[in-house]
């Protein structure tokens, strides 16, 4: 068995390019339990918010207006 803290030092010694892919897989291994059930999720809010589009029930905003809106309440322009 390789010991965390030795097997750290030696990734720290990878180049950036490898060292981020390293860390993604890491991080994706945390998420992989409860992923499914936020894909499944998000595609029904997409799928949920495109019906209410389609039936003229959702209220749209023009992105310029929507742009200008939140320069003038972060920056008061």
């Amino acid at each position: 068995m390789v010991d965390a803290t030795a097997l750290l030092q030696q990734a720290l010694t990878l180049p950036e390019h490898d060292r981020t892919k390293i860390a993604a897989r890491l991080l994706e291994s945390l998420d992989d339990d409860g992923q499914s059930d936020v894909d499944a999720a998000w595609a029904a809010e997409i799928e949920r918010r495109c019906a209410a589009v389609d039936a003229g029930t959702l209220a749209t905003s023009d992105w310029k207006d929507v742009r200008e809106r939140i320069e003038r309440e972060l920056f008061g322009r």
